[in-house]
């Protein structure tokens, strides 16, 4: 598993869900706040340096972006929520774009919801995951960066998240710890995503 590799080709970028590629294969959509890691997130899974583009800029991916795997699921690359460089008006097309993909995409099998290990739990990020819940989309937390931590202050830092999610939560969500910088956690997105894969075609 842990060898895994893919053959990854970038297919198309759209910003209206008519636009999006057939749904004919597994999709597994990557999102979190601006500047959370997901494009070395996406380029350590992938194995591709340059795959998906590194910015210190937030809000640096504006569109859906899709990276057919394997000629056998889509990886789609979306826009980070929270803050970024960009207008109101901007930041709320986003908004509707976000939200009319992760509603409207009937093969979207799974989000990948990336949450940055070292800051506290946030409120747009709770919220958010709220909203998946509430419109019965699958997601997974995944913990980005946890290399600049120490194992206790990780430790600690899950704990409270934890916590805070059972404050509203009956049963804490899927989750997944991941280091780019190291490669953790890598196998264990594989696992989830080749699960789902299964589903798909047993349909």
């Amino acid at each position: 598993m842990k060898n895994k590799s893919f053959q990854a080709e970038f297919v198309k970028s759209c910003k209206k869900l008519v636009d999006c590629p057939k749904p004919g294969l597994p999709e597994y959509a990557f999102i979190g706040r601006s500047n959370v890691g997901k494009s070395s997130l996406i380029n350590m899974l992938l194995e591709r340096r340059n795959l998906a583009r590194i910015s210190n800029t937030p809000g640096k991916t504006q569109l859906l972006n899709f990276f057919l795997v394997n000629d056998a699921w889509f990886l789609v690359d979306l826009p980070g929520y929270g803050y970024a460089k960009r207008s109101k008006k901007i930041r709320d097309s986003w908004d509707e774009m976000i939200s009319s993909y992760l509603i409207g995409r009937q093969n979207l099998m799974n989000t990948f919801v990336l949450v940055d290990s070292r800051i506290k739990p946030q409120q747009l990020d709770l919220v958010f995951m709220e909203n998946l819940a509430l419109n019965q989309i699958p997601f997974t937390i995944v913990f980005t960066k946890t290399d600049k931590l120490k194992p206790t202050e990780f430790e600690r830092n899950l704990e409270i998240y934890k916590s805070e999610l059972l404050k509203s939560w009956e049963e804490l969500p899927p989750m997944l710890i991941t280091s780019s910088k190291k490669c953790t956690g890598r196998e264990n997105i594989i696992e989830v995503i080749e699960k789902y894969n299964q589903l798909f075609h047993q349909k």
